[in-house]
């Protein structure tokens, strides 16, 4: 039986970027429990025998070919022309996530 803590449970709004209440915590704490040990009894099933699948319907290669066509594409100086924010070929545009983690 897996039993959460209310550090977990914060833990896990944080990491989903939700504001929980603090009377919502044990209601979750709950929930978040039960959906666990759902998940332990699959660890109990027995799977040493089955081959892995990745496809059940037996279909192969649904996809179509992908064909480029360049009829109504824009050049890339047409697609640039109507801004003057340009960097290396590529539109300028102001930055929007709110810290890098290449640095």
């Amino acid at each position: 039986m897996t039993k959460l803590t209310k550090d977990d449970v914060l833990h896990v709004a944080k990491l989903a970027k939700l504001n929980i209440k603090e009377d919502e915590i044990d209601k979750y704490t709950s929930q978040l429990s039960s959906i666990l040990n759902h998940f332990n009894e699959l660890n109990e099933v027995d799977t040493n025998n089955v081959q892995p699948t990745s496809q059940t319907t037996g279909l192969t290669n649904i996809f179509r070919t992908d064909v480029v066509t360049t009829e109504g594409a824009l050049s890339q100086d047409e697609a640039l022309s109507g801004t003057e924010e340009i960097h290396n070929g590529y539109f300028k545009v102001k930055a929007i996530l709110e810290e890098r983690t290449d640095k």
